[in-house]
């Protein structure tokens, strides 16, 4: 019994795919929710933050 807890949950290379390709999509998703409040926040402020002194 100890010994399949220390080997972990072994996936098949079909698994790994699904996982990656999952991985990746949420990682593009959270990349665009940056973006998007990045945007959002500069859209708010307006152009009239840059003319701020330093």
């Amino acid at each position: 019994m100890m010994a399949e807890d220390q080997q972990g949950v072994r996936l098949t290379p079909e698994q790994q795919k699904k996982r990656r390709s999952r991985s990746i999509a949420i990682a593009v998703v959270l990349l665009a929710l940056v973006v998007l409040f990045y945007v959002v926040t500069i859209v708010k402020l307006g152009p009239g933050i840059m003319d701020r002194a330093l």
